[in-house]
C-alpha cells in the first residue's frame, strides 16, 4: 500500500519500495551490519545481497501516518547483536521520519546470519 500526500501543488505518492529502500540505506550505513538479507531462506542459507538490492529483504507495512518496518541482516562476526540492532533500529526510524514525515511505530531486526571476515 503506498501513501499520497496532498498539498495546494498536487499529490505525493510515497510507494513501500521507497520506504524500504530509505530504511535499506539507513541500516546498511550501521557498523557492524555486514548487509541485508533475503528474507527467504535457500538451503538453509541467507543470501548476502548487494547495495543494488537494499529493498529486498525488508518488509513495510503503512497504516494512514504509521509505518512498521522489517529487516533482514547479517551482522557481522565480532559484532554485539544487540547494540548494532539498537543503533540500525534508531538509524532506520529517523531517517524514514525525516526523509517521508510519516511516524516509524516499529522496527523489527531479524538476525539471519553472521558473515565471517569480521566488520566493515
Amino acid at each position: 500500500m503506498s501513501r499520497s500526500v496532498f498539498n495546494d501543488l498536487g499529490r505525493i505518492t510515497l510507494s513501500e519500495e521507497l520506504i524500504s529502500t530509505i530504511a535499506g540505506l539507513a541500516a546498511s550505513e550501521c557498523p557492524g551490519i555486514a548487509g541485508m538479507a533475503s528474507s527467504k531462506f535457500k538451503d538453509g542459507i541467507a543470501d548476502l545481497l548487494g547495495r543494488e538490492n537494499l529493498s529486498r529483504g525488508i518488509e513495510v507495512k503503512v497504516d494512514q501516518d504509521r509505518v512498521d518496518i522489517i529487516l533482514n541482516v547479517i551482522v557481522g562476526y565480532g559484532a554485539r547483536i544487540n547494540e548494532v540492532a539498537r543503533e540500525a533500529k534508531d538509524r532506520v526510524r529517523q531517517a524514514v521520519e525525516e526523509s517521508t514525515g510519516l511516524r516509524v511505530t516499529r522496527v523489527d531486526i531479524i538476525v539471519q546470519g553472521v558473515r565471517l571476515g569480521g566488520l566493515r
